[in-house]
């Protein structure tokens, strides 16, 4: 420890103080305080060893309140921030797709909005028999399709990225069969997965399960491992894995095109619903779901609840710091 001169101020008076009696000490420095004066009240020196505040005043002083941020400095930062959210949902979570056509009529109507998952593929999961998914191109499929004309909204929902470009080829269909099935059509139907006939309430009145044509219609195939069969809702409007047998995949979609699941109509708001998967998909002997795709698809669920957790503690944490301060 270094020497402590007792009694010195700075810059004055430190030569006559030293070696002096108390008496002269006390003297020089004027009458003593009280015991029960508070140091400092009045202008005084720092509190119990405690550095005075900025502004000169003791420990009690309450600090100045900092200034906030006028809104238009903070307008581009939170501008900012809401674009790299956008990005992640739209890349990792979910993105709004806009039904451009009849083919899925009347599960999806023209100009329907739809959120399509997209976290759980990334998981590992594989598109499953019933479900409605959004795909990219496989080979073509669109050609001669009209680009559609996106309106004010899309264009801004683009921009931030949760609506795909008009410019992207996806299409949108129901997966009939995975890899490994047998699919089947004859005459008028029913359409069978693995021997299996098929209760399809979601086709659309009027239309029959298979179509009676010489293009595709009529058919018994084999969906390879890594591919999906898909077709549409509306059978006798929907140009789908039946007729485009001619192209590279045979007619069927590469798992790895698959941009999600489509899990919800979100627009317009009188059609709200979910997207589930018919019952009749879960037949026994149809084909069952292996655990690990079980797994696999709880897994963001699981995930997203664990990474709440402390979220939420750490919230509740400084709520009582605030109010015990």
């Amino acid at each position: 420890m270094g020497d402590v001169a007792v009694g010195a101020r700075s810059g004055q008076g430190g030569e006559e103080h030293r070696g002096g009696s108390v008496e002269s000490v006390r003297a020089a420095d004027g009458p003593m305080t009280g015991g029960n004066d508070i140091p400092g009240a009045s202008g005084g020196g720092p509190v119990d060893g405690q550095p005075p505040t900025a502004d000169g005043g003791g420990r009690g002083d309450a600090p100045k309140t900092k200034k906030p941020r006028s809104f238009w400095k903070e307008l581009p930062i939170l501008i900012g921030i809401a674009l790299v959210l956008a990005l992640l949902i739209k890349t990792f979570l979910v993105q709004a797709f806009s039904i451009p056509s009849d083919s899925m009529q009347n599960t999806l109507q023209q100009g329907d909005r739809v959120l399509v998952d997209k976290l759980t593929p990334w998981f590992g999961s594989e598109p499953e028999r019933g479900e409605v998914v959004v795909f990219h191109d496989p080979d073509n499929w669109l050609a001669g399709e009209p680009t559609p004309t996106p309106n004010p909204l899309q264009r801004v929902l683009s921009w931030v990225g949760l609506m795909p470009s008009s410019e992207e080829k996806d299409l949108i269909k129901r997966v009939i069969g995975v890899g490994g099935d047998t699919i089947e059509c004859k005459g008028t139907g029913p359409l069978k997965v693995n021997g299996k006939a098929l209760n399809e309430p979601h086709v659309y009145p009027g239309n029959t399960p298979c179509s009676q044509d010489d293009q595709g219609g009529q058919f018994k195939v084999k969906v390879p491992e890594g591919h999906i069969w898909v077709m549409g809702d509306h059978r006798q409007n929907s140009r789908d894995s039946r007729y485009n047998q001619a192209d590279k995949n045979n007619g069927m979609v590469p798992v790895k095109d698959v941009v999600g699941r489509a899990i919800v109509i979100a627009w317009p708001v009188s059609r709200w619903d979910t997207l589930p998967v018919p019952d009749t998909f879960e037949q026994p002997g149809i084909g069952t779901q292996t655990p690990a795709a079980a797994a696999l698809t709880v897994a963001p669920q699981g995930l997203a609840l664990a990474g709440a957790v402390p979220l939420v503690l750490w919230r509740r944490r400084r709520l009582a710091d605030r109010r015990v301060g």
